[in-house]
């Protein structure tokens, strides 16, 4: 499905930071940034339309990789450099990368990156979204700084510089209303608003992981989940979004350990009937009319419960559970694999952890957690996809 040292390329994002030479009141990292943008880039889509997602999604995950690569380099620079030496940087790109992409779908996906990179007008117009969403998420991350760098010579100059992009991308509706602060601008701010709360928030860690980029992490799981299966266009969309948004409630109610959630019974209960009054009150009437009940479906939320890690499938405009999937896998059945997307919630825990213990950082319920979600990892063992089999790999790539 996917290695242990492409897992490893993608984590490195956490400790990249952005805006590391203006003061910051919370740091902002690059895998931050990517999850936000991808995003914009869902909500830029559905009210443009005509855009072809799993395009949207690949390429995000290329330019993600393309700049996980080029690590060393600020944004601006990069942007520049690209313009004039953009076949010299690529080759570069691909060489570091060739070893952790070939084996995946036997080296179509490589090639596909190969062809990306090479030619500019491929997938023009899911480029152009992507490209808005990360000046949106840019601008977004900018409204920070301001805050703390009003005394600094240059900050206005470089105000000046990124509100006028915003007209580069006027032509996107989706721009127009999040830039002019409408209703789809409260969802972008919630989603931001997912780098200010850390995983495993009371237990040392490095990297301290942010629930925004936890949330792109299962996403990329689940995309190389869906690559591995053979999944089709509609599955391979949902399974990615779905796993993207899936924690997005928690910039209303906070990330609740699961210690903490399942010790007293029932609470796991309120907590949830809670989570869908703010969804329903907080959330939706800021979801544009058609796209609600996709949004909805990808939350797996009907009739007033929340289930996000179950398996279904849309039907007459409904939610219905399924247990196997391997009979829906048409585009007209909007199938998305919700338990294999809790693996790969697990999985991301279980990274988070190990990255920890790799780098000396191991309190012991840090150790605890990551041997208690290997254990929950066995259910998968011998399956199509042996997430159980991937730990293993994973703690031998970082010798733990």
């Amino acid at each position: 499905m996917i290695s242990a040292e492409l897992i490893d390329k993608f984590f490195l994002a956490a400790s990249i930071e952005r805006w590391n030479d203006y003061p910051r009141m919370v740091e902002l990292s690059e895998l931050d940034k990517q999850a936000h943008k991808f995003i914009i880039a869902f909500f830029l889509a559905k009210e443009e339309g005509g855009i072809n997602m799993p395009h949207l999604i690949e390429a995000g995950v290329f330019e993600f990789l393309r700049r996980v690569v080029v690590t060393d380099i600020r944004p601006d620079v990069f942007h520049q450099a690209l313009k004039k030496k953009t076949k010299e940087i690529n080759v570069w790109v691909l060489q570091r990368l060739k070893n952790s992409l070939k084996k995946i779908e036997n080296g179509k996906f490589y090639a596909r990156f190969e062809q990306y990179l090479s030619d500019e007008k491929l997938h023009a117009k899911e480029r152009f979204i992507l490209k808005a969403a990360s000046y949106l998420a840019t601008r977004w991350e900018f409204s920070i700084i301001y805050q703390t760098s009003k005394f600094l010579n240059d900050i206005e100059s470089v105000k000046n510089s990124v509100e006028a992009e915003l007209e580069e991308y006027l032509s996107l509706n989706g721009v127009r209303q999040i830039a002019f602060n409408k209703e789809l601008a409260r969802i972008v701010d919630l989603g931001g608003r997912l780098r200010f709360q850390k995983r495993w928030a009371q237990t040392q860690r490095i990297p301290k992981t942010s629930v925004l980029g936890h949330m792109l992490i299962v996403a990329v799981l689940g995309y190389f989940y869906s690559l591995k299966v053979g999944a089709c266009a509609k599955r391979v969309e949902n399974n990615f979004f779905s796993a993207l948004f899936h924690d997005l409630p928690e910039a209303l109610t906070r990330d609740i350990i699961s210690p903490v959630k399942y010790s007293v019974s029932g609470l796991d209960e309120i907590i949830s009937e809670f989570e869908i009054q703010k969804i329903e009150k907080e959330i939706m009437p800021y979801i544009p009319c058609g796209m609600r009940s996709e949004f909805l479906y990808l939350l797996g939320i009907k009739n007033g419960k929340k289930d996000e890690f179950q398996n279904r499938i849309f039907q007459n405009g409904e939610l219905v559970t399924v247990k196997d999937l391997s009979d829906y896998n048409e585009n007209h059945f909007g199938a998305i694999d919700g338990e294999v997307l809790k693996k790969c919630d697990r999985l991301a825990a279980f990274i988070e952890a190990v990255l920890s213990i790799s780098y000396g950082i191991k309190p012991r319920e840090l150790i605890e957690g990551k041997e208690n979600t290997k254990e929950k990892l066995k259910e998968s063992a011998g399956a199509e996809v042996d997430f159980y089999e991937l730990a293993e790999e994973i703690e031998k790539f970082y010798k733990i």
